[in-house]
């Protein structure tokens, strides 16, 4: 009787805790954040009764949504919307692969003197605060290589800034933003992709000079940070197809 209200009690949090990630990965997809109400409340029914069959009901819904959520975050890419906020199946290997297939050569003495000496060092540190922001990694990473040019460079910004998506660039020459290391640089422009995904706080102190300057929330989607796709004509930058181009790369990233 102990050890079944102790897994009870392990599922409810698991339920508990799939509200966010439906909230977060899937975009509040129909359906899911429902089934993970209803999982939560037979939870907590049944731990406040006999651990019968109830219970037992209880805990195979509870997985079954834990299941649904994980599946809801890759059913909302499926569809061609690309959420920036929630959890990711990206690793960081892949993202190092994405890069070294590129066929450009990782500046390690650029960024070594910034804190990230290689690209699996690089890649650990966008993974990381990615993760503490609820960004989704690859969204960042990708960005990153499609505004460096693989951290190429050769814009108005140059590698010494550690300025990776173009913050303040607003052309005609002048350089935007620059930052005391790599991983400060990192930071500031998931914190700006934040700014634009949700209205939510963010999690860490705030190192984006430009966040107040945001719409919060108006570009839930990848494909919405370009100002021609987005519904409400603000976003991140003015290219065409910039979020699009964005998410054909992290497709590749994926392998699909």
């Amino acid at each position: 009787m102990k050890r079944r209200k102790e897994r009870l009690k392990l599922y409810m949090e698991a339920g508990l805790a799939v509200l966010l990630v439906v909230g977060l990965a899937a975009g509040g997809r129909a359906g899911l954040f429902e089934k993970a109400v209803n999982a939560a409340e037979e939870l907590t029914q049944a731990s406040q009764g006999d651990a019968g069959t109830d219970a037992g009901t209880a805990e195979d819904g509870a997985e079954n949504v834990v299941a649904d959520a994980s599946a809801g975050a890759e059913e909302a890419i499926a569809d061609g919307q690309y959420p920036i906020m929630g959890s990711s199946s990206v690793t960081t290997q892949e993202m190092v692969d994405y890069f070294n297939a590129s066929g450009e050569t990782y500046p390690s003495e650029a960024l070594s003197q910034g804190g990230a000496d290689s690209i699996e060092t690089f890649c650990q540190m966008y993974y990381d605060e990615a993760c503490a922001e609820g960004v989704r990694p690859e969204v960042a990473f990708a960005q990153t290589m499609k505004e460096t040019g693989f951290l190429q460079y050769g814009g108005d910004a140059s590698i010494e800034q550690f300025n990776f998506a173009g913050l303040g660039t607003t052309g005609g020459g002048v350089p935007g933003n620059s930052y005391p290391d790599v991983r400060t640089g990192i930071r500031a422009q998931i914190q700006h992709l934040k700014a634009y995904a949700t209205t939510d706080a963010l999690a860490q102190e705030c190192v984006d000079d430009r966040y107040e300057y945001v719409k919060k929330g108006s570009a839930p989607y990848v494909e919405w940070l370009g100002q021609q796709e987005n519904p409400e004509g603000v976003g991140w930058a003015t290219g065409d197809n910039y979020g699009y181009d964005i998410v054909s790369m992290i497709r590749e990233m994926r392998g699909g």
